[in-house]
Formats: C-alpha cells, structure tokens, sequence
C-alpha cells in the first residue's frame, strides 16, 4: 500500500516494475512522501522486509514531469535530469553517473538483449539524441551519441524551434533494430543497428503530430523532411496527439503505438486529445529492409470508453514482449 511505502521506505510516486533474475522485484519511486524528487529512500532509515537500504540520487526519473505543464526554461536551469545512474546491484551502491548533458532528459533505457552484450540505448526526450550507452574494459560506463533529430524552425507554435520529444524507444528481440517515437514531430523511426556505433534509418511514418498540414504550425526551415507530413486517418479518424509508448510484438512484425504521454502534457500541447480520448495504432514492419506502414484494419479508439474519453498509454503482452526483463 502508499501508505506503508512511506512509512518504511520514505519514498512514494512508484513508477515501473522490473522482475530480476534473482526472483526479486524492483520499483522505481519518482520522489519521497513530501513531493520531492529523490530518487529513493532515506538511507537513514533501517533496511526491513522487501525493501533495502538505497542511497538517494538527485532525481528518481523525474518527479516534476507527470505533475506540471513543461517549461523548456526549466529544462535548461537544470531542473530536469541529464543522467545515466549506474548501480551495483548487489552491494546496492551507486558506481557512476553518465551525463548525457543539461536539458537532455533521458527517459527511456534499453538494454541489448543478448546475455553477453553489456550495452544498450538510451533516449534523450528534449535533446532529440539516443545516445548509445557501453561497458569499457577498465569496468567503467561510457556514452556515445548515435542519433540525433533536428529541432524544426516553426511559426504559430510557443517558441521558434520546435524539438522532437523522444518519448520511448525499444529494441527488436533480435537486437537488430530500435524503434522510437518523436511525439512533438510525430513519427515513429526505425533504425538497423547491426553495428550499434552506427544506426542507420531504415523506416519511418508519422502518427499525428503537431507539425502536419492545415494545422497551427507553419515549419519554416527542416533539415529532414522537404514538405510538412499529411495528418494521419485511420478508419475514417483523424489521429489526435503524437505517438508514444511502442511495443513490437516477439517475431518483429508489429509495433503497437499509443498517443497519450502524460495528462498534464497532453492538455498543454495536444488539446484534442484529452477532448476525444488516445487511440492505439498497429504499424506492420518489413523486418528483412525495414519499412514501417499503418495498417489500415487496427484502430482501438478509447475516446468511446463508457466513462467517458481515456488517456491510454502503456501496453504489455501477456507473457513477455520485446521490453521485458526474463523469460520463464
């Protein structure tokens, strides 16, 4: 319960779930009882039953973002994370912080599937970059930039540049792709990562955005793309919002994307889609060249939920998908 979470372990805002190998359970907790964003418990209090003894970092994720509407200026003060923290697990103890670089906000954490692949991606949602993070041999972590998507000289948007917000990613079971959502621009990319220094683009559509034609937004000046993108129909519905959470299905072929962030976010930037409720989409993927393609057929629409619209965001497979932690 919240409230035996605070009392033992002063912490609360719990966030994800990850099933170790060990058989135990690891939660992440965005902040402490009070609101602030530490990132665990007070190593002060005694270690009990199910929850060990874990010193704080400066932030957990990051407490601020599902709470307030975003402020690019904050970002740039400093109040939103720019690191990798890197524990060891058996001791507990933090070993290192990657930098990824003020106002980078990392968000999302993959690592390579293969058991002996000590390395992985992450995404870095303001800074538009997926920096790849690796195992050096003296034991230490390092991180390189691999990605990086070019803010949008806009007009009739709140600043003149407009970034891409990478808001998740994920790699194929194969380990020879990532995928990733620009929720602000609104596509989703794939990448070959065959050789993981170098991702090479092999896919990419757009799922709504704020950047498409007969919007608000006038682009005046992109380095990617020649024309603003066409809105996105799916079933007779205009999609609202951007793409989001992704999850691709064991065998590659599909990627789910849902469009809701978080509700604080989506009423600041996309109206209508706390109006008319989030939707689920199916992109179907040429897993041999790459080649990513709405199909036509699947729309769940949960703006005609009983109660009234919902903000859908996260999906899981039963039994395990490309995002989970073991397999049994």
């Amino acid at each position: 319960e919240a409230e035996e979470l605070s009392r033992q372990a002063q912490a609360a805002f719990p966030h994800t779930s990850h099933c170790l190998g060990s058989g135990e359970i690891l939660i992440s907790c965005l902040g402490d009882p009070a609101g602030n964003g530490k990132g665990a418990g007070n190593p002060q209090e005694p270690p009990w039953v199910g929850i060990s003894k874990i010193p704080k970092t400066s932030l957990g994720w990051d407490l601020q973002t599902p709470q307030t509407s975003l402020e690019f200026p904050d970002f740039w003060a400093g109040l939103y994370g720019q690191h990798i923290n890197v524990w060891d697990w058996s001791s507990h103890c933090l070993r290192q912080q990657l930098d990824l670089g003020r106002g980078s906000v990392p968000l999302e954490i993959r690592f390579l599937h293969h058991p002996q692949a000590c390395q992985g991606f992450v995404g870095c949602a303001l800074s538009g970059a997926v920096q790849r993070f690796y195992k050096c041999q003296d034991e230490s972590w390092a991180v390189q930039k691999v990605i990086e998507v070019p803010n949008k000289k806009v007009q009739g948007w709140l600043l003149p540049e407009m970034p891409g917000l990478i808001t998740d990613i994920l790699i194929s079971l194969d380990d020879r792709f990532l995928y990733f959502s620009n929720w602000l621009h609104g596509d989703v990319r794939q990448y070959d990562i065959s050789d993981p220094t170098r991702p090479k683009l092999v896919g990419q559509v757009f799922l709504g955005g704020s950047i498409c034609k007969g919007g608000a937004v006038t682009v005046l000046e992109d380095q990617e793309l020649q024309e603003q993108p066409e809105p996105c129909v799916v079933q007779g519905k205009k999609v609202p919002g951007g793409p989001q959470m992704l999850q691709l299905s064991l065998d590659g072929r599909r990627l789910y994307v849902s469009t809701s962030l978080f509700s604080a976010w989506d009423r600041q930037f996309y109206p209508d889609l706390v109006r008319e409720g989030s939707v689920l989409l199916q992109l179907d993927v040429d897993t041999e060249r790459g080649g990513l393609r709405v199909n036509p057929k699947f729309l769940v629409d949960f703006g005609k939920e009983p109660g009234g619209p919902c903000l859908a965001h996260e999906m899981r497979y039963p039994g395990g998908d490309c995002t989970s932690d073991i397999w049994v």
